[in-house]
C-alpha cells in the first residue's frame, strides 16, 4: 500500500474547542539543545507524517512542542483521579501537553501528546520535566504492547532536551511524544461531575460518545450504553494484561481510559516469578495494585466512572444507581470470559472444551506455577515443547515434577495445539533487568542495548537464533525489582 507522507505535521484542536472548560492554553518550554533520542518510523508512516522531516531540527522542534503545527492549540487537560483510592479534584495535566489531533493514514483520528514538556498549572510541586530513562521506559514497553496486540498509547519519539533534570541528582532530560486514540480518562468524567456542570457532564460523554463508541448513540440509554462499552473494554484489557503478566503499578482513575487503552507507564513491570501479590511500584506499600488485584481494581475504578454518570443514567437518583449497579455486575463475567478464552488459547486447548474441565485445570496450574514461583512467560512458550512431545525443559522448571507431570498427563490428554500456543505465548517481553541496563545506557548516551531490545520484543512471537538472552530471567544478583513515577 503506498501512502502519502505529509512534510509537516497539521493538527485539529477538536478537543480544545468542544471542551474548553477542561482545558488551560499553554505552551512546551523551550529545549535548549533538541537531540532526537529514538524515532517510531513505522508509526510515523501509519500517521501520514515523513520519518525524515521529522529528523530535521524543525522536525524535532514539532515533536517537543517548540514549533506549534497549523491548526494546533496545545493545552493541559484537566482531569480528578483516585490516587490510592484517596480523592484528588483536580490533578491535570501537570508535566504534559495536547498538541492536537491528527487523521492518520489510515483514517483514524488520534491525539499527539507530550510527556516532560515543562509545567503547567497543574504542575503542583512538581518542575514539569522528564528524565530519559522514564520516557525510554514508556517509549519500550508500550511498544512491546502494541506488539503483544494489546491496547495501548503509543510513543511516536523521544527527544532529549539538553536541560538538566534534578531527581536524586542530575539527570538529562527528555520529552516523549505520545500517541493515543484520546487522552480521555475515568478522571476526565470525574472532574467534570465535580464542576456540578451537568452540561458540561453531558457535552464530555457526547464527545466520547463520538470519539471511540459511536454505537451508543443509537441506544435506547446513549450515556448507560457508553458506560457499558467503556467497561467491556477494560474488562478485555485487563484480562490481556493478566495473561502477559503485566503489572502497570499506578491504576488510579486518571489512569483508566475510556477508549480502553493501557496508558501512563511509570513504574510499571512484567512479572517474573509467578505470584498474586506481585508489586513493583516503591510507593505501593500496601500492594493495592498487585497483579493479582488488577482486575478488581478496575472494578472499582469503572463504579468511581458510573458515580460520576449517575446524572445521565437518569433523572431519579436511585434508578441511575439500580441501573449502574445492574451494568457494574457485568464486569466480573465480561472478565472473566475474557480471561478464559485467552487461558485456553497460552494451553493451546481449543475453545470447544466444556469450561467444567478447563477450569480445574487451569485452577491447578495456577496453584502450581505459584507455589514454585515458576517463569510465567518462560513457562507457557517452554510448555508449547511440550505438546511436542519434548517435556524435559518445562519439566525442569519444577521442583516437584511428579506435580507437574501429573498436571501435564490430563493436559496433553485434551489434545492441545503446539502452534496455536505458540501464537499466543511470547518468547519476549521487556524483561526488567534488560529494561534498566537499556535505560542506564540510553541515558548515558549509548542506545545500541535499547535497540536491541526494541528489536526483540517488537517480534515478540518469533524466535529467532542469537536472542537466547532476550529470553532468559535476571541472575539472582539482580536483587529484587522496584520501579519509580519518573516524576
Amino acid at each position: 500500500m503506498n501512502i502519502a507522507l505529509r512534510p509537516s505535521l497539521t493538527l485539529d484542536d477538536r478537543f480544545a474547542r468542544e471542551l474548553p472548560e477542561l482545558t488551560v492554553p499553554w505552551q512546551a518550554e523551550k529545549a535548549p539543545d533538541p537531540r532526537l533520542l529514538v524515532l517510531n518510523e513505522s508509526l510515523a508512516s501509519e500517521l501520514g507524517l515523513d520519518p525524515a522531516s521529522l529528523r530535521t531540527p524543525e522536525g524535532l522542534r514539532l515533536l517537543i512542542g517548540n514549533l506549534v503545527p497549523d491548526g494546533a492549540t496545545p493545552v493541559a487537560q484537566a482531569y480528578s483521579g483516585h490516587q490510592f483510592g484517596g480523592f484528588s479534584p483536580r490533578l491535570g495535566d501537570g508535566r504534559a501537553l495536547l498538541l492536537g489531533e491528527i487523521v492518520g493514514a489510515d483514517g483514524r483520528l488520534r491525539d499527539i501528546h507530550l510527556k516532560g514538556s515543562g509545567r503547567t498549572p497543574f504542575a503542583r510541586s512538581g518542575d514539569g520535566l522528564a528524565a530519559v530513562g522514564p520516557m525510554l521506559r514508556e517509549y519500550v514497553v508500550s511498544e512491546a504492547m502494541h506488539a503483544l496486540s494489546i491496547p495501548t498509547t503509543r510513543s511516536l519519539a523521544v527527544v532529549g532536551t539538553g536541560r538538566s533534570v534534578l531527581r536524586k541528582g542530575l539527570l538529562p532530560g527528555a520529552v516523549l511524544t505520545r500517541v493515543a486514540s484520546s487522552h480521555l480518562r475515568v478522571g476526565s468524567f470525574q472532574y467534570a461531575r465535580a464542576t456540578g456542570d451537568m452540561n458540561l457532564l453531558r457535552r464530555l460523554a457526547d464527545h466520547a460518545i463520538a470519539r471511540h463508541h459511536p454505537e451508543a448513540a443509537e441506544a435506547g440509554r446513549p450515556y448507560l450504553a457508553l458506560f457499558e462499552a467503556v467497561l467491556a473494554a477494560q474488562a478485555t484489557l485487563v484480562a490481556q494484561w493478566m495473561l502477559v503478566g503485566f503489572v502497570h503499578g499506578v491504576m488510579n482513575t486518571d489512569n483508566m481510559t475510556i477508549s480502553g487503552e493501557t496508558i501512563d507507564y511509570g513504574p510499571c513491570a512484567f512479572m517474573e516469578a509467578f505470584d498474586p501479590a506481585t508489586v513493583y511500584s516503591s510507593i505501593d506499600e500496601g500492594g493495592r495494585y498487585a497483579y493479582g488485584n488488577q482486575p478488581v481494581i478496575a472494578e472499582w475504578n469503572l463504579a468511581r466512572l458510573a458515580e460520576a454518570l449517575l446524572p445521565l443514567f437518569q433523572d431519579d437518583q436511585e434508578q441511575a444507581v439500580a441501573l449502574a449497579v445492574e451494568s457494574l455486575d457485568k464486569f466480573r463475567g465480561q472478565y472473566g470470559d475474557a480471561w478464559s478464552a485467552g487461558m485456553r488459547a497460552k494451553l493451546g486447548l481449543s475453545d470447544r472444551l466444556d469450561v467444567e474441565v478447563t477450569s480445574p485445570l487451569v485452577d491447578e496450574l495456577t496453584t502450581l506455577v505459584h507455589a514454585e514461583r515458576v517463569d510465567h512467560t518462560s513457562f507457557f512458550r517452554t510448555l508449547s515443547r511440550a505438546a511436542r512431545g519434548h517435556a524435559d525443559s518445562v519439566r525442569g522448571l519444577f521442583v516437584d515434577v511428579a506435580a507437574f507431570d501429573s498436571w501435564a498427563q490430563r493436559w496433553r490428554a485434551l489434545g492441545p495445539d503446539a502452534d496455536l500456543m505458540d501464537r499466543n505465548n511470547p518468547i519476549y517481553i521487556p524483561r526488567n533487568h534488560l529494561v534498566e541496563e537499556a535505560l542506564a545506557a540510553g541515558t548515558a548516551g549509548d542506545l545500541d542495548p535499547l535497540g536491541r531490545l526494541l528489536d526483540a520484543v517488537t517480534r515478540p512471537y518469533d524466535e529467532r537464533p542469537g536472542l537466547e538472552g532476550y529470553a532468559a530471567g535476571a541472575q539472582e544478583d539482580f536483587g529484587t525489582y522496584q520501579t519509580f513515577c519518573g516524576t
